[in-house]
């Protein structure tokens, strides 16, 4: 595919924009100053000549994932999504300084925060599968670092439902991180080929390169490498550091045939758990949503082709002269507004006309006892 230019930034409400932070091959990054709250945010948004229904669909897609997923600590988070002034939608998302796109092929990174971001990644994924979704797309780019320094996975732009998800629709992830029936187009992902793709990024960046990549030039070509990725033969990592029960691990989440594999994210956090107790670490807490979370979450339709467009609040018009309110929605108003304002009390009129005929008639008596006192 050849490489585009990234588009002209789009003018966005309460956003000023700062400079390019990336391009993909669909869509472009870039870093905006938000000005309330004031913070520093990505915005992924669309060419402005991009037009594709199924990547607008996809786009969409996207936001509503992140809008589902994006409270898990290990994901990252979306603030809001729109369409701009040009027509392009957009994401705004949490800026992230850093990723693991380059750090592992340019230093050894240690083995216990390799574990650690193994299991907060199978956190992540874990839950995402819970709510009906599968990621399709992970690898070291995929991997962004907070300004905190913790991994958050990212980019979930060809993530789909696992419920609606069919055998004809296969879009495969990206080659060197792909499981071998990915490969193959026999299917577009699966919870098991999330496995795989988890594994081979764990093994990434303990090796520093991807697990059948080659160190020969001409050798790493996208033939190669699905030939080398169908015959899934594991090589162990290349590092005496790396405890061999970790490399169990990644040759289980690796194995050619998906039935023995990991039967989840979950269930592979939990083997590298197993393996930093082992290795007196302290094991890295494998965060998933609580149970009484899923259900509550509504399903996303991947298949509906119509893109969103802007969409606008609506109220509904009331006549100038549509009435008085009553006391009760005027005492509701006053205390949601002014926290100082007493409750206004109910009115009644003849108790206090009877108090103050009785107070006049009071009056005259002691007139007239006066009047006759001095006479």
């Amino acid at each position: 595919m050849t490489r585009r230019l990234p588009s002209a930034p789009p003018l966005l409400p309460g956003l000023d924009y700062v400079r390019p932070l990336g391009s993909g091959g669909f869509a472009d990054v870039f870093l905006y100053q938000q000005d309330m709250p004031r913070r520093q945010v990505a915005v992924k948004v669309l060419p402005a000549d991009e037009h594709d229904p199924d990547l607008l669909r996809m786009f969409n897609a996207e936001a509503d994932v992140l809008a589902h997923l994006s409270a898990h600590p290990a994901i990252v988070t979306v603030y809001q999504a729109g369409i701009s002034a040009d027509g392009r939608p957009y994401i705004v998302m949490e800026y992230c300084p850093g990723s693991l796109s380059q750090r592992y092929r340019i230093e050894r990174m240690p083995v216990d925060e390799v574990m650690a971001i193994a299991v907060r990644l199978a956190g992540a994924l874990e839950s995402a599968h819970r709510a009906g979704l599968i990621h399709r797309d992970i690898k070291p780019s995929n991997i962004l670092i907070t300004s905190f320094g913790s991994a958050v996975l990212a980019d979930f732009g060809i993530s789909s439902s696992l419920i609606r998800s069919t055998d004809a629709e296969v879009l495969a992830m990206s080659i060197p991180w792909s499981a071998p029936e990915v490969v193959a187009e026999q299917t577009g992902g699966t919870i098991a080929s999330e496995v795989w793709g988890l594994g081979a990024t764990v093994y990434s960046l303990l090796a520093g390169h991807s697990p059948f990549e080659r160190r020969e030039r001409g050798q790493n070509t996208r033939e190669l490498m699905r030939r080398r990725i169908a015959r899934a033969t594991f090589v162990p990592v290349p590092r005496p550091d790396v405890p061999d029960a970790l490399q169990q691990v990644l040759a289980t989440a690796m194995a050619r045939d998906p039935d023995q594999r990991y039967r989840s994210a979950e269930e592979f956090g939990n083997a590298v758990r197993a393996v930093q107790v082992s290795e007196q670490i302290a094991p890295t807490p494998l965060e998933v949503p609580a149970t009484e979370w899923v259900p509550a979450l509504e399903a996303i339709d991947f298949s509906d082709g119509s893109a969103r467009g802007p969409v606008r609040s609506r109220v509904a018009a009331e006549g100038r002269r549509s009435g008085v309110p009553s006391a009760a929605t005027m005492r509701r108003r006053d205390e949601d507004t002014d926290v100082t304002t007493p409750p206004e009390r109910a009115h009644r009129v003849w108790p206090w006309v009877l108090v103050g005929i009785g107070a006049t008639v009071a009056a005259l008596v002691g007139v007239v006892a006066l009047w006759v006192g001095l006479t």
